[in-house]
This record gives C-alpha cells, structure tokens and sequence, in this order.
C-alpha cells in the first residue's frame, strides 16, 4: 500500500537584526566579525559561521578557498570541526551563519550547503538535541530555524551504518 506523507517545519523570520534576543545578536555579531575575515578571493562571496556551545563558549568559521577546488572548506564546517576538536563532547547550542559578496549586496540569508547541513546533522544526532540555526545575509531579514533535521529532513546518520 502506497501513503502520501507531508513533510513540513516551522521558521521564524525577523525583519532585523535587531529583533533578535540579546544572546542570538551576540552570536550573529561573531559570525559577521567571522565573515568579514574569511578567505574567498575566488568567488568573492564572505560566509561567516559562529557556534554557540552549551558552556556559553561562542566559536568562529569563515569559508576558507583555495584554487584547487574542492580543497577550501565552508565556514560553517570550519567553525562546528574546530568545536568539535577543541570541545569533545559540549554540545552545541545554536550555529549563526552570515553571507556577503564583494560583487553585490546580499540581502536574503544563504542556508547551508548540503556537506555543511550534513556535518552539522552529525553533531545534532550525536547530541540527540536539536542544534538551533540562524541564518542572514550582510542586510535584511533573519530566519531562525528550530533544528538543522529541519533543513535537512530524512537525513542519512550513524543508525543505518550499525547493525
């Protein structure tokens, strides 16, 4: 027997940065200070990453390029591996990801890639607790999404590798 299921989620969407409570700004300043000294001289556009971790720690990513793509890594995987190096084990709060091209102006926030979606799925699972995200572009409104599973619905994990 065939069913039809409906997949669906909840965001919510500020008009401004400045709607957002004191502690999501905080995160969002990080990941645009982040942004702003990422290295993209190739595509010109500026991501910046920021995780907040249950300890109140607050870690940086910016896209970091290079000529032989794919090597470059996206900012968000910089800054969730490197809590993920240097806390073991902390479990993370919430990701801030912010986006601006050096070409024109970035007005819609920019979701993850899907190896960022799927890097971040791995530390949601392994925490068996949602990971909030932030999303913005340099100007405009942001969105606020309640777990990365939303962005990323039957997502692939751990579970299918054991038997």
């Amino acid at each position: 027997m065939v069913s039809q299921k409906k997949i669906s989620f909840d965001i919510k969407v500020y008009d401004t940065f400045n709607e957002l409570i004191k502690e999501d700004q905080n995160l969002m300043l990080a990941a645009v200070n982040a942004r702003k000294r990422a290295y993209a001289p190739y595509s010109s556009f500026n991501v910046g990453a920021s995780v907040l971790l249950e300890s109140g720690e607050i870690i940086e990513g910016n896209n970091q390029e290079n000529a032989s793509y794919p090597s470059g890594l996206c900012a968000e995987r910089v800054a969730v591996f490197y809590a993920g190096a240097k806390y073991p084990g902390i479990k993370i709060k919430a990701i801030a990801i912010t986006a601006a091209s050096l070409n024109h102006e970035v007005s819609e926030p920019a979701a993850p890639c899907g190896n960022c979606r799927q890097a971040i799925s791995e530390y949601e699972f392994r925490q068996q607790e949602p990971i909030k995200i932030l999303l913005m572009g340099e100007t405009g409104r942001v969105i606020e999404c309640n777990s990365l599973a939303d962005l990323l619905p039957l997502g692939f994990n751990s579970s299918y590798l054991n038997s």
